[in-house]
């Protein structure tokens, strides 16, 4: 039973994994090709999709330092609306 769920595990990571690698677009992939990404996941599944994780896949664009992402921000965060209370 161990084997199935350990079995069941490592191929749903390779799917997520091969997923995520052909839906990144060709100009953002680091390291390799994504031919050769790919090819990489199918044959190594827990080693590839770890070094597609590490190596390949595109970083998050960083924010210059000092700066705050613009977003949503709660009623308590907004002194507008804590000056209404």
């Amino acid at each position: 039973m161990l084997r199935l769920v350990l079995a069941v595990l490592v191929l749903g990571f390779t799917i997520y994994t091969l997923v995520d690698c052909v839906q990144t677009p060709d100009d953002q992939v680091r390291g390799l090709p994504k031919i050769l990404w790919v090819a990489v996941i199918l044959l190594f599944p827990l080693a590839g999709g770890t070094a597609w994780y590490m190596g390949g896949r595109p970083t998050l664009p960083s924010l210059p330092q000092g700066r705050r992402p613009q977003g949503p921000r709660g009623p308590d965060d907004d002194p507008e609306f804590l000056r209404r209370l």
